[in-house]
């Protein structure tokens, strides 16, 4: 993916990098895969801000995307690469030989016209989804399910890609993104490549107004805020508060550990993330 930066003939030019898009083919979505995206603002059914900062926003709706890819031995053709607002890696719109249609996550370097198919006797090469007990050591995977049938849930944003290490004992070794080593279920699916668009993390908004229409409202820093309104609030002058990071209701907002020992899970994570 190539980046774009334009002359500096505004000030908020001068700062913008913006993708170029030269991979997109098509710049009408699907129409049978589109469903209507509501607009929450961080709230929850009960009305209550559970996520702050959220809010206004272009409107958008959500592609539907196949994350299962349980078509299993059926082939498909490439025959579009899309731009969806709603997540940072593009699309690709798979035509399958039965006349259904599909989106996938998009993998680095997938053309249109290429062939892809899903299902244990598929070939490790690019843009196909095989069980992990099936894909070759040391190939590179993303959209990896944690449950067999449930659906990919690890590696799905722009850029992502996971190592296979080992398989035995009914189960797979993988590298994440994070360094951390973990164990899945190697009946597990997964599809071959990196996920496109690697070069998103580069890309800068260039303004706050860009930052408005992602739907994010401005976020005020604590130590700015009066003691009623926040533990690190006050002050003489400027002053970090005197205390560590804390979030407005007092929780430790750096270091912490978050994740519960008691958690299930925790029992297939070899070795942490760095």
């Amino acid at each position: 993916m190539a980046l774009k930066k334009s002359k500096p003939y505004t000030p908020s030019r001068r700062f913008t990098v913006r993708p170029a898009f030269e991979e997109i083919t098509k710049d009408r979505p699907e129409r049978s895969l589109l469903v209507s995206k509501p607009k929450s603002s961080g709230r929850n059914n009960q009305g209550r801000i559970t996520i702050r900062h959220r809010g206004g926003g272009h409107k958008r709706k959500l592609r539907v995307v196949d994350f299962r890819r349980d078509k299993l031995g059926i082939p498909a053709t490439v025959a579009a690469i899309e731009y969806d607002p709603g997540r940072s890696a593009r699309l690709a719109l798979l035509h399958y030989v039965d006349g259904e249609k599909r989106y996938i996550l998009a993998p680095d370097r997938i053309v249109v016209g290429q062939t892809v198919i899903a299902g244990p006797e598929a070939e490790p090469a690019l843009g196909n989804a095989l069980p992990l007990q099936k894909i070759p050591l040391g190939l590179p995977i993303h959209a990896i399910e944690l449950q067999p049938g449930g659906g990919a849930k690890i590696a799905r944003s722009a850029g992502q890609v996971v190592q296979l290490m080992a398989c035995e004992g009914g189960y797979a070794t993988v590298r994440l993104p994070s360094g951390e080593l973990r164990r899945i279920q190697e009946r597990c699916y997964a599809t071959i490549g990196q996920v496109g668009n690697t070069d998103h993390e580069k890309a800068t908004l260039g303004k706050a107004g860009r930052k408005r229409w992602k739907g994010f409202r401005p976020t005020v820093r604590g130590v700015a805020m009066n003691p009623v309104d926040h533990p690190m609030g006050g002050g003489e002058g400027r002053t970090s508060g005197g205390g560590h990071p804390v979030s407005p209701w007092g929780k430790l907002a750096k270091g912490k550990r978050t994740r519960k020992p008691s958690r299930p899970s925790g029992r297939f994570i070899i070795k942490r993330r760095k």
